[in-house]
């Protein structure tokens, strides 16, 4: 194993305090006052999560009302973070295609908004 990936290896404990877990889009709105083009995303959580709200940089294969009722993944045992003075309470998560736009994941089958990657 080289030293570079060495280096990006964490422990079992590490990986069981990241907390992505599934939910749905209940909202979704241009963001005209961030820097870099983005749409504004309330997703439900579930009961023990409720609705968070971030933004993203998804403009290039999303628009705002054909991504209401997807489900998305998010990390959300994030700090806040104040992004063009909109509160992001959590990171969703995505993938870049080869122009390094995001591709978001989600999961094949529609699940219960809540449950936890693993």
């Amino acid at each position: 194993m080289s030293e570079d990936r060495e280096a990006t290896v964490i422990a079992w404990e590490e990986f069981a305090r990241i907390d992505i877990r599934v939910g749905t889009v209940v909202d979704a709105q241009p963001f005209p006052q961030a820097r870099q083009p983005a749409i504004k995303l309330w997703v439900d959580f579930g009961p023990e999560r409720g609705t968070l709200q971030t933004s993203a940089q998804l403009t290039q294969h999303y628009r705002p009302d054909a991504l209401i009722g997807r489900q998305v993944a998010g990390l959300v045992n994030l700090p806040p973070k104040r992004i063009a003075g909109f509160k992001s309470q959590f990171l969703v998560l995505g993938f870049p295609d080869e122009f390094g736009h995001v591709v978001l994941i989600r999961p094949d089958f529609a699940v219960p908004n809540g449950g936890r990657l693993f």
